[in-house]
């Protein structure tokens, strides 16, 4: 933070909003497609991972019908599906967030997160509404930016 007898440098949020457009939409969409996608190859990695690990317990442990070796792999099992509902939780968080950016009608804004800032603030400046600023970005591009600076 910069002091001076005037004025003081303070940081804050800005908001950032889009204006949704095609480009844009076809952007989200494919970047929560790529992370669907993620989530599916992790699925079938966490699939693997637990056949082999029962495979390897069974090998090791000789009888199945152990009852150490049938915890083991029971203890395995378990394990893979809480992770597996994890991955599945968050695979459907991104579908509707797919659904919903599908639903958006064009030229609306959309919030799309937030970036930190400086303003500079001095005697008499309305703190509340220099802490109020937007920025509008079409395809990127700054369209608007509101508030106080």
């Amino acid at each position: 933070m910069e002091v001076s007898q005037s004025h003081l440098l303070l940081k804050r949020a800005v908001n950032i909003k889009v204006i949704v457009t095609p480009r844009w939409k076809e952007e989200v969409q494919e970047q929560l497609q790529t992370q669907i996608n993620q989530l599916d190859g992790q699925l079938q990695q966490l699939d693997g991972q637990g056949q082999r690990m029962v495979a390897e317990m069974q090998k090791q442990g000789g009888q199945s019908s152990d009852p150490m070796v049938m915890q083991q792999v029971s203890n395995i099992q378990v394990q893979v599906n809480q992770k597996k509902s994890e991955i599945l939780e968050k695979k459907n968080q991104i579908l509707q967030q797919l659904q919903q950016v599908q639903l958006l009608e064009m030229d609306q804004e959309v919030g799309q997160g937030q970036i930190e800032g400086l303003f500079r603030v001095e005697t008499g400046d309305n703190l509340i509404s220099k802490m109020q600023v937007e920025v509008l970005l079409r395809d990127g591009v700054v369209q608007e930016i509101r508030g106080d600076l």
